[in-house]
């Protein structure tokens, strides 16, 4: 499995509030929609947390401003990936995609990164 992970940062006029229920109740069925012609086999909102906690264990760390949720998508291979390149539906599925992150994500700050995963625990 192949997975995309997309580490999301909201845009400065949204609440943390707000991104995460723009993120869930807007942009989640748009994917929904389009995750047979994506190829996408699973997906998973990780929404973060403000809370003493969390901001504790940034700050014992020495660690950057976090991010307001991560969005991880599994695809079956690389070819699967690869072949939404080459698929003029998926493009055009992507295309809209793109266009609902602007609403809510700060694209430019907002880091995406392919990987594979390597389950130690669990």
């Amino acid at each position: 499995m192949i997975k995309l992970s997309f580490c999301l940062r909201r845009l400065p006029h949204l609440s943390h509030a707000e991104f995460l229920a723009y993120w869930l109740d807007n942009h989640d069925p748009l994917v929904r929609e389009h995750a047979e012609i994506l190829r996408i086999r699973r997906y998973v909102q990780v929404h973060g947390m403000e809370n003493a906690v969390s901001e504790a264990m940034r700050q014992s760390r020495g660690g950057a401003e976090p991010f307001d949720g991560i969005a991880e998508r599994w695809f079956e291979s690389e070819e699967e990936l690869g072949a939404n390149a080459e698929d003029p539906a998926s493009r055009q599925a992507r295309k809209e995609l793109v266009v609902d992150e602007k609403k809510f994500i700060d694209l430019p700050k907002s880091p995406l990164w392919i990987g594979t995963e390597h389950v130690l625990v669990g």
